[in-house]
C-alpha cells in the first residue's frame, strides 16, 4: 500500500512539473518596417510540436539574428540589420508568465550590417559581427541585461576568389568553444576563421592566439561554425561552395580533417549554404542549404568525428537561413525567409531523419528561430 502511494506521489510530481514546464520559440525578421511586427513569440506543444502565438514586438527594425542569455531572462538581437547608415544590437528581458519582451536598451553596432550576436558562458559579454565592414565587436552586459557601449571593436581586411562576394572580408558568425575561452569569427569574404583567446576579466576581451587565423579553401565562404559537445571536433558551413568542413579542435586550434558537400550531386551551381546544428546526442550533424535546394542535409558523426551523409530534408519553403534543434532533440523548426513559414520537424533519434509533423506558422521575412525550454 505504502509502495502504491510513493508511485502515485512521484508520478503526480513528474507531471506537475511537466506541466510547469513551458517551452517557447523566438522567431526574428527582416521585417523592413518597425510598424510591422519584427520578433514573435510562440509556445510550442512539447508533445506534438504545435506551435501558438503569444506574444510579437513591432518598433525594431530588421532583427536578423537572435540569441538568448545562458539563463534564458534576456534576448539579445541584432537590430537595423542591412539599413544603410545605421546598425545596432538590442537587448529585451523575457517573462515566461506574461510570455512578453520588453525592451532595455540598444548601441551601435561596429557597421551596418550586424549579422550574429553571442554571449560568452557567464552571460556578461556579448559578441557581434557586422557582415558589411568586416568587423567585430565586445560588449559588457549587466546583471540587468543592459548592454554597455562597445568595449573592443575589431575589423578585418582581406578578399578571395570571388569578385561580387569575397571583395573585402566579411563576419559572418562569432562562436565561443564549448568551454569559453576561445572565440572564432568566420570570415566570408576573405575565406579565413579569426581565432582569439577570451578573458571576460580584461577591459578587452579578444586577446591575440599562437594559431591566429585558419585559412578555408578559396573561394568557400566560411558563413556558420559549431562545436561538438565534447569539444573535439568543429564543423563550418561554406556558404559559396555548398560545402561542410571538419576540424579537429585543441586548446584555441582547428585543424582541417574533412570536407563534405552539403548539396546534392544534381546541385551545380547556385550554392547558399547557412546554418548548422549538431543534435543533443552529438550523434547527427545538420546544415541547411538555402538558393535552389532549400532543404537541410542530415549528416551522422562517426567515431573519429567525420561526417556520413544520412539524406535531406526539404523545409516546405524558401531560403531556410536558419534552422533550430529542441533541448530534447525530439523537434526541428526551420525559419524560411522568402516564403514567410516557420515549420516543425520530428526527429528520428535513431536515423535522424526528420518528419514534417503538419505544424507551421507564418512569420513575414522571418531570419532567425531559437528554442528555449523554461
Amino acid at each position: 500500500m505504502l509502495r502504491t502511494l510513493v508511485i502515485f506521489l512521484l508520478v503526480t510530481l513528474y507531471s506537475f512539473a511537466c506541466i510547469a514546464q513551458q517551452c517557447y520559440v523566438f522567431v526574428g525578421s527582416y521585417n523592413k518596417d518597425k510598424t510591422k511586427e519584427g520578433i514573435y513569440v510562440f509556445k510550442m506543444d512539447t508533445v506534438t510540436g504545435a506551435l501558438t502565438k503569444v506574444s510579437a514586438v513591432d518598433s525594431v527594425l530588421n532583427p536578423a539574428y537572435l540569441t538568448l542569455s545562458p539563463d534564458g531572462n534576456y534576448l539579445y538581437a541584432c537590430t537595423e540589420a542591412k539599413t544603410p547608415g545605421a546598425g545596432s544590437v538590442s537587448s529585451y528581458a523575457f517573462n515566461p508568465q506574461t510570455k512578453a519582451l520588453t525592451f532595455i536598451n540598444s548601441q551601435k553596432s561596429s557597421g551596418e550590417n550586424p549579422i550574429y550576436v553571442a554571449t560568452d558562458n557567464a552571460g556578461k559579454w556579448l559578441l557581434n559581427g557586422s557582415y558589411n565592414e568586416g568587423s567585430l565587436s565586445a560588449y559588457r552586459l549587466n546583471n540587468e541585461g543592459k548592454i554597455d557601449s562597445p568595449a573592443q571593436v575589431l575589423t578585418f581586411t582581406g578578399t578571395s576568389l570571388n569578385k561580387e562576394r569575397q571583395e573585402r572580408s566579411h563576419i559572418h558568425s562569432t562562436v565561443f568553444s564549448r568551454n569559453g575561452r576561445y572565440l572564432f569569427a568566420p570570415d566570408l569574404g576573405a575565406d579565413k576563421i579569426w581565432c582569439f583567446a577570451f578573458d571576460s576579466t580584461k577591459q578587452t576581451p579578444l586577446q591575440p592566439t599562437v594559431q591566429k587565423f585558419i585559412k578555408t579553401i578559396p573561394g568557400s565562404g566560411p558563413r556558420h561554425l559549431v562545436f561538438d559537445a565534447a569539444g573535439k571536433y568543429a564543423y563550418c558551413t561554406e556558404e559559396l561552395t555548398g560545402t561542410v568542413s571538419v576540424y579537429k579542435y585543441y586548446k584555441g586550434k582547428l585543424k582541417h580533417i574533412q570536407r563534405v558537400n552539403a548539396h546534392a550531386d544534381s546541385v551545380t551551381t547556385q550554392f547558399s549554404s547557412s546554418d548548422i546544428h549538431l543534435s543533443p546526442d552529438r550523434k547527427f550533424l545538420y546544415a541547411s542549404n538555402r538558393g535552389e535546394e532549400n532543404n537541410i542535409a542530415i549528416y551522422s558523426i562517426q567515431k573519429n568525428g567525420r561526417l556520413k551523409l544520412a539524406g535531406y530534408q526539404s523545409t516546405f519553403g524558401k531560403t531556410p537561413r536558419i534552422f533550430a534543434i529542441s533541448a530534447n532533440g525530439k523537434f526541428v523548426i526551420a525559419a524560411n525567409q522568402s516564403t514567410g513559414n516557420i515549420v516543425v520537424f520530428k526527429r528520428n533519434a535513431t536515423t535522424g531523419l526528420l518528419t514534417y509533423t503538419g505544424f507551421e506558422v507564418k512569420a513575414e521575412g522571418a531570419t532567425c528561430v531559437k528554442i528555449r525550454q523554461y
